[in-house]
């Protein structure tokens, strides 16, 4: 059982680090980006915003499952416990929401002739910052309702055990809040799961027609390298497969400990761990080094550019 510990403690120490780190990075790209330029593309906008979702779920849930891996158990009071609770089920939902808005959005520019609205491009931005500010503030009000829930009914005989979580433990919940929970977050975030099955195939076939329609012109000019078609449809099926594996795994173990209020050791330790493994390997996904290097170095040789030009004509 010594062993296992190690194996928990060196598993979430390294998940936090990484996912912290990774998260972090692409913050700060998509920040100076933003410093630089005044604006960021639609796409740029909602990964910062899933980075900053990402980086929610590992604070509140990454940092307090390694202090209780490394022996400090039980460290924070209920109204804390559900302080954490709530930051990390409103950075999850969230993950979930632009991880979809991400994928549709994504499948919208790929056949941009089959839309009904030809500005659409236009109107592209305001559509992205609308839509994920009813994401941040849907989830928020809704994971609000179920904070606050328990200390309205605090008094009441429908209120269950407690329930432990490793870290801290809170009183438990009745069938009212349950069903709420069921139907405002579980049921949303399955249907963008099969949002984004259904959009990423769409946009797999769409690149793999292309490619094949593209293939003769490539192979007359003896043209053997990777096609970009591929590269992203490859990027496409790593993203999408690692988003359902992890959260479908991570959504059927959260089940399991809102159903069960004597959980194992076991369940009490791999649930974090899947529920940390996209937000902390996602940023390495979707981050291409070569693709940063290339943005940073175009908007530093246009800033310097632009103050030669500003001294030569002072």
């Amino acid at each position: 059982m010594d062993f296992w510990i190690l194996v928990i403690r060196i598993i979430f120490l390294s998940q936090t680090t990484i996912g912290i780190l990774g998260n972090v990075s692409l913050m700060f790209y998509y920040l100076v980006l933003y410093y630089r330029e005044c604006t960021l593309k639609p796409t740029d906008l909602i990964l910062l915003h899933l980075m900053t979702a990402n980086s929610m779920t590992i604070i509140s849930l990454g940092v307090p499952n390694t202090m209780a891996a490394f022996g400090l158990m039980q460290f924070f009071n209920d109204l804390e416990c559900r302080i954490l609770i709530y930051i990390q089920t409103v950075g999850r939902s969230v993950s979930i929401g632009t991880t979809c808005l991400l994928s549709v959005f994504q499948a919208m520019t790929v056949r941009p002739r089959e839309l009904c609205c030809k500005d659409y491009k236009v109107k592209a931005e305001n559509f992205i910052g609308c839509s994920i500010s009813l994401l941040w503030g849907f989830y928020m009000l809704i994971h609000f309702v179920l904070f606050v829930y328990p200390f309205i009914k605090l008094n009441s005989k429908n209120m269950t055990g407690k329930r432990d979580f490793g870290y801290c433990s809170t009183t438990g919940s009745d069938e009212i809040s349950d069903s709420f929970y069921a139907a405002m977050v579980v049921c949303p975030e399955v249907f963008f799961s099969v949002l984004i099955t259904w959009s990423s195939s769409s946009m797999i076939v769409i690149l793999y027609r292309h490619k094949k329609r593209v293939q003769h012109i490539r192979s007359s000019h003896g043209y053997n390298r990777t096609s970009p078609e591929s590269r992203a449809t490859q990027k496409i099926l790593v993203l999408v497969s690692t988003f359902l594996a992890f959260y479908s795994l991570s959504l059927i173990l959260r089940g399991c400990i809102a159903l069960l209020y004597n959980h194992s050791w076991w369940l009490v330790n791999i649930t974090p761990f899947t529920s940390l493994c996209f937000p902390s390997f996602g940023p390495f996904v979707l981050m291409n080094p070569c693709s940063i290097i290339y943005r940073l170095t175009l908007i530093w040789i246009r800033k310097k550019n632009n103050l030669i030009f500003f001294k030569v004509h002072e």
